[in-house]
């Protein structure tokens, strides 16, 4: 049985004025929310957020009302002096996103560092993020993550960015739209190859959550089954498996991941770039390498 006079220690803790509370809501369940993020919502002056019928929406469900004010990436320099404003007038504001944690591929940021700047206090008030819930339960082995948030839109910093990042020993994590995830997986396997495992995770903590993981090879057939396809996604990546110092040219000819290598950076690079690149990732020798991608090219 809980014991329902431990909710009233909340409000013994301390709630200064003049201060930004940055507060993570839920990125799905409304039951996914700190007591604390409560108590902080039903003693602020205002919230600042992404979108303010979403936040009314939300915070209505906890039987709270608010004054709400825009504070989203087209307007975030322009607010920043109304939410400083406010703040030297001895107000608690809360600055939130539409889901989850704020300034996590969300706007915010700035605002931040700006109220900092003005020599006012920034608090966090923490609780749910779409990265770190997806990792949690990815399977995938890696400890460390590294976080893309979106994708360029345009596909030549898109390239540019995917191949970066081939030799990262660190789960890839990123967001990606529903009208783009086909061609984005599409950019995975070309440059990834067909062995690295990727996770998809959808509508996490919601009803039709989705969580499936398999090598990329096999994640078109997952994808067009079911309506996959709708609703944003965490995409997880695995990191490289790096094979280390193979310079024997048999042994280079029984390995299928340096194969794996070699092919897709052909696809993508020339020649040159390719025996570079894939001597960093394997640590054999480029002149080996060399005589195998010739091989390969035939």
């Amino acid at each position: 049985m809980i014991d329902i006079s431990f909710f009233n220690k909340i409000e013994l803790q301390n709630y200064p004025n003049s201060t930004l509370y940055v507060l993570a809501t839920p990125i799905g369940n409304i039951f996914d929310i700190t007591l604390r993020a409560l108590y902080v919502l039903s003693i602020v002056d205002s919230i600042a957020c992404e979108d303010t019928r979403n936040t009314n929406n939300l915070i209505m469900q906890y039987g709270l009302s608010k004054i709400l004010f825009s504070a989203h990436k087209y307007n975030e320099y322009k607010v920043t002096n109304t939410i400083i404003t406010k703040l030297k007038n001895k107000e608690r504001i809360a600055l939130v996103s539409d889901s989850g944690t704020p300034t996590i591929s969300d706007p915010g940021s700035y605002i931040i560092n700006a109220v900092q700047n003005a020599g006012l206090r920034v608090l966090p008030i923490p609780g749910v993020s779409s990265v770190i819930t997806a990792f949690c339960i990815s399977g995938l082995k890696n400890k460390n993550f590294y976080f893309l948030g979106f994708l360029p839109i345009k596909k030549k910093k898109r390239k540019e960015m995917l191949i970066s990042l081939i030799n990262i020993k660190s789960t890839l994590i990123l967001y990606e739209a529903p009208h783009r995830i086909i061609k984005t997986v599409h950019e995975l396997l070309k440059i990834f190859g067909p062995m690295r495992q990727i996770v998809f995770a959808k509508e996490l903590t919601k009803k039709f959550e989705k969580i499936h993981r398999c090598f990329l090879k096999d994640a078109f057939d997952w994808l067009n089954k079911d309506n996959h396809k709708k609703g944003e996604f965490v995409l997880l990546i695995e990191s490289t498996c790096l094979v280390n110092n193979i310079n024997d040219i048999n042994d280079i000819h029984n390995n299928k991941k340096i194969d794996n290598i070699l092919k897709s950076l052909l696809k993508i690079l020339t020649l040159k770039q390719t025996i570079e690149l894939a001597s960093n990732l394997t640590g054999s020798k480029k002149n080996v390498l060399y005589k195998r991608a010739l091989f390969l090219k035939k």
